[in-house]
């Protein structure tokens, strides 16, 4: 994968073709608005795993952390580990678990925090630490099942499980935590089940004798919809980029999209009517009209599916995208837009005037949900910061 920042000699041609543009002040604008709806005493995390949604990871969790956030969130060791390296010292939980003795030793080396989903696991993170000399106690994170059905113990074992981690050695419990399943549902039965549960787990840990530093339950939607469920921390992810987690949560909050999906015109020529355009001749031109070709296909996270159901932005127009996208190009219908010369920018993501495209107008092309849009977009794609502290700058990735 090329690593823009140790290539400069490259970055003259970060937009010559296509890209991702990452604007940091919206991003923390988001912060701030989310921030605002949280206690003094509640602190957000920030979740940048999967390269930050597709965003650039180094750059968001350095604009987030100085827009409010206090802490970060990833789902691997390595994304925990590119943070560190990047000099970023905030506490950085790793959402997902992990099994091996050379797991452990990584956490404790990079000053991660891990989660543990059940006795065998702590079992494994204890003893690995007690053969580590001079190791320090690792804070570690319990994760409870309330209703997910992924990772964590039954929340009606969570007292036992966190007497259990409590009476290991090396372990120092930082958190006790679970993950809703229908926070963005209109239906709030489900979301509202969870928290009496959760409820339930710590009234639990609590008639035992354990006071865990902090309980968390909410994530994006649930920050928007559910003051109640925001306890010691929220972790938000998508409303971060800009995003709304459910079309009923639009009017909640004041959110500015963060990502736009840029590409050059390659080419502009004449067609004539009756003429089969990309693989598959799925477009067949029904009267003369201008084709222009912009380099960027479904390598770079263009969903294929979106062949002749995608638009372009070309200054404050929208044209339709025509012919099946292909690996590295696709294909559009200028005729509308006099004149278009090579070098011009077409926007398939973001806003052109008075125009906009949303990753959630994909997801519902495609029937997915905008989280795997935004996370589709290849790493040849360069990730390039505007309204940044400094001048434009590439995100690591």
């Amino acid at each position: 994968m090329l690593n823009w920042e140790k290539t400069p000699s490259l970055k003259p041609m970060l937009r010559e073709r296509a890209w991702v543009e990452v604007d940091l002040r919206a991003l923390a604008h988001n912060v701030r608005q989310v921030r605002r709806r949280l206690s003094p005493t509640t602190d957000l995390m920030a979740v940048v795993k999967a390269d930050a949604y597709g965003h650039g990871a180094i750059a968001i969790a350095q604009t987030a952390l100085r827009s409010g956030a206090s802490w970060l969130g990833v789902a691997t060791i390595p994304e925990g580990i590119e943070l560190r390296n990047a000099g970023i010292q905030a506490p950085i939980l790793v959402l997902g678990a992990v099994n091996t003795s050379e797991q452990v030793e990584a956490i404790a080396h990079w000053h991660l925090q891990p989660t543990l989903c059940n006795p065998k696991q702590a079992l494994v993170f204890s003893e690995t630490l007690g053969r580590l000399h001079g190791a320090a106690p690792l804070p570690v994170h319990l994760m409870v099942d309330t209703g997910m059905s992924r990772l964590g113990t039954c929340w009606e074992d969570a007292a036992e499980f966190v007497q259990w981690v409590q009476r290991l050695p090396h372990l120092n419990i930082a958190s006790v935590y679970s993950h809703l399943a229908t926070a963005d549902d209109p239906d709030p039965s489900m979301m509202q089940l969870q928290h009496q549960r959760f409820e339930q787990a710590i009234a639990q840990i609590h008639a035992v004798g354990i006071v865990p530093p902090r309980f968390h339950l909410a994530n994006s939607a649930a920050t928007l919809s559910a003051p109640d469920l925001h306890y010691d921390m929220v972790r938000a992810g998508l409303i971060l980029y800009g995003l709304h987690p459910a079309p009923h949560l639009v009017p909640d909050i004041n959110l500015q999209p963060v990502l736009q999906v840029k590409a050059r015109v390659t080419q502009v020529k004449p067609l004539a009517a009756g003429t089969g355009v990309s693989y598959g001749h799925s477009f067949v031109a029904p009267h003369d009209l201008t084709l222009a070709v912009i380099g960027i296909g479904y390598a770079d996270g263009v969903p294929r599916l979106l062949s002749n159901r995608l638009s372009g932005l070309v200054r404050g127009q929208r044209v339709p995208q025509i012919g099946a996208v292909t690996m590295d190009q696709m294909m559009l219908d200028v005729s509308a837009v006099p004149d278009l010369q090579p070098g011009e920018i077409v926007t398939l993501l973001g806003q052109d005037g008075n125009e906009i495209i949303t990753a959630d107008d994909w997801a519902n092309d495609l029937g997915t949900i905008s989280w795997e849009i935004i996370c589709g977009f290849r790493h040849r794609l360069p990730r390039v910061t505007v309204n940044a502290p400094q001048e434009v700058s590439v995100m690591g990735g």
